[in-house]
C-alpha cells in the first residue's frame, strides 16, 4: 500500500467536472488501482461527456450532478466547480474533504523544485519560456497546468531532481493546500468577476477574493521565493509575505515577441533561471529564438503588405489595451464577444486614438462596447459590424491596405458564436490564410 495515497483507500469519491485535470486523474487512479467508489459529478448530459474506459465508476449527471455532495468522503474539484456552490458548502460542514487534482499532485510530486506561474496575463508565455530556458540547461523538466498539460499525465515520469513548472489560474490556486517552492505573478487585472463561459461558471465574487486566490500561489509555508512584477509592490508589501521577493520589471532585450508588455514575461522567467543559477549564455539564447505562443498576439501571415495577428487568448478589455499600445502601424481592429462585467471606458479611449477601424464581433460584450465608444464620440464611419468570424476577416481584408496591421484582440470572452478562445483564433487563422 503507498502510504500517500492511503487516505483515499475505500473511500466514497467524487469527480466534480470531468474536464481535463479530472479526466486524467481518473485515469491514473484506475492504473494505480485504488480500492475506491468513484462517481463522476458534471452538468452536461451524458451524451455530451467524453466515453470513460473504467467501467465501474458511477455518473451523477446534468441537473443531478452537484446534488447530495455530503454523501461522498473526498470531493476533486475542477477548477470550474464553484468554490462557493451550496452543495459543496454543505459538504464541507460536514467534514468532507473538498480538494482538487492540483493538491493531490503536489503532495505526490517526488521531486521538490516545482515552479507556479499565474497572473492575469503572460503566464502562459512566462511559463512556457521558464521550460525551454531549463531544457536549454540540460535540466530533465516538465510542463503543465492550465496551460493545457494535466500533471497527472506524466506524474509517474518525474524524478526527484527534475523540475515541475506549472501555469496557474487563480482557479486552481483558489482552495491550494502547497505552493511551489518558486511562485511568479506576471501581473495582476480585473478579470473572472462574473460568469462568462457556460462550461466553467466559476468566478470571483469581488476583486479582493481574485486577488486572495492569485496570492495563494505564494502563501503557504514550503514557499521560498516570489518572482513578481514591480507594478505589484505596494499590493504585495501589503500582503506581508515571509518568502523572498524578488521584482522584475520590463527587460531591454531585443526578442522575437510581439507585445511590449511580454518583455515583463521575459524579465520574469530571467528571475527565476537567476535563482536556478542558470547561466545568462544559456537563457539569452533561448529568449532570443522564444516567439509567441500559439492565440496569443501571434503573427499569423503577411500579404500583401498587411500582417494579420491572432490574440484570441485576450478576453479583457486591459489586455486588448496593450495589444493596441504594441503597434505604431495603422491598426484594423476586431474585438467584441460575450461580457465578463468589464468596464469598456478606456478601451473605447484606446480604440478611437489608435485604430483606424474596429470591426465588431455579436456579443453582449459588444453592446458595452458600443456604448462606450459611443460616450468618446467615436466616428461610426470607421465602425464595422461583423455576424461571424468569416464576414469579420472579409471586412478587414477589404479595408487593410500595405502597411497596416490586422489584430483579432476581442477583449471579450469567446462564448456565444465560438466554443472558446481556441475556436476563436483557429477560424481567424483559418480564413486570413485562405
Amino acid at each position: 500500500m503507498d502510504n500517500k495515497l492511503r487516505h483515499l483507500y475505500g473511500k466514497n469519491i467524487a469527480i466534480l467536472g470531468l474536464g481535463l485535470e479530472n479526466a486524467s486523474l481518473l485515469e491514473w487512479l484506475a492504473k494505480k488501482k485504488i480500492p475506491a467508489q468513484i462517481t463522476i459529478c458534471d452538468h452536461r448530459e451524458p451524451e455530451q461527456l467524453p466515453t470513460i474506459k473504467n467501467k465501474s465508476v458511477l455518473w451523477q449527471t446534468g441537473k443531478k450532478a452537484n446534488q447530495e455532495l455530503e454523501k461522498f468522503d473526498i470531493l476533486f474539484r475542477s477548477p470550474g466547480w464553484p468554490l462557493n456552490d451550496p452543495n459543496l458548502n454543505k459538504a464541507k460542514r460536514l467534514n468532507k474533504v473538498i480538494t482538487s487534482p492540483i493538491n493531490l499532485f503536489l503532495s505526490l510530486c517526488p521531486t521538490k523544485n516545482t515552479i507556479g506561474v499565474t497572473g492575469t496575463k503572460g503566464k502562459g508565455t512566462t511559463a512556457t519560456l521558464i521550460y525551454k530556458i531549463l531544457k536549454a540547461a540540460k535540466k530533465r523538466a516538465f510542463l503543465g497546468g492550465n496551460i493545457g498539460i494535466a500533471p497527472f499525465s506524466f506524474l509517474n515520469k518525474i524524478k526527484s531532481n527534475d523540475f515541475i513548472v506549472l501555469e496557474l489560474s487563480s482557479f486552481q490556486l483558489e482552495d491550494l493546500s502547497s505552493s511551489p517552492r518558486i511562485a511568479v505573478i506576471t501581473n495582476f487585472y480585473k478579470e473572472h468577476l462574473s460568469p462568462a463561459d457556460p462550461n466553467n461558471p466559476n468566478y470571483h465574487k469581488n476583486l479582493s477574493s481574485y486577488w486572495q486566490a492569485k496570492l495563494k500561489i505564494a502563501s503557504r509555508p514550503n514557499n521560498r521565493y516570489l518572482v513578481v512584477n514591480e507594478k505589484l509592490n505596494k499590493k504585495i508589501s501589503i500582503s506581508k509575505l515571509k518568502n523572498k521577493k524578488v521584482f522584475f520589471s520590463a527587460s531591454p532585450l531585443e526578442t522575437k515577441l510581439a507585445g511590449n508588455y511580454n518583455q515583463e514575461n521575459v524579465a520574469a522567467a530571467i528571475r527565476v533561471a537567476e535563482i536556478l543559477k542558470i547561466s545568462p549564455t544559456t537563457y539569452l539564447s533561448v529568449i532570443k529564438n522564444f516567439t509567441n505562443l500559439e492565440h496569443r498576439l501571434k503573427l499569423v501571415a503577411k500579404k500583401d503588405g498587411i500582417a494579420f495577428y491572432d490574440n484570441s487568448f485576450s478576453t479583457t478589455p486591459e489586455s486588448t489595451i496593450l495589444d493596441i499600445n504594441s503597434f505604431t502601424k495603422p491598426l484594423i481592429l476586431i474585438a467584441g464577444g460575450a461580457d465578463k462585467g468589464a468596464d469598456f471606458k478606456k478601451l473605447a479611449q484606446a480604440i478611437k486614438a489608435q485604430t483606424k477601424n474596429l470591426i465588431l464581433l455579436p456579443g453582449p460584450g459588444t453592446n458595452k462596447i458600443l456604448a462606450a465608444l459611443k460616450q468618446v464620440k467615436y466616428s461610426l464611419a470607421n465602425l464595422s459590424t461583423a455576424s461571424n468570424m468569416l464576414d469579420a476577416v472579409s471586412i478587414a481584408k477589404s479595408l487593410a491596405k500595405s502597411g497596416d496591421i490586422v489584430l483579432l484582440s476581442t477583449g471579450c470572452a469567446s462564448f456565444g458564436i465560438f466554443k472558446n478562445y481556441k475556436e476563436r483564433g483557429n477560424l481567424f487563422n483559418k480564413y486570413v490564410k485562405s
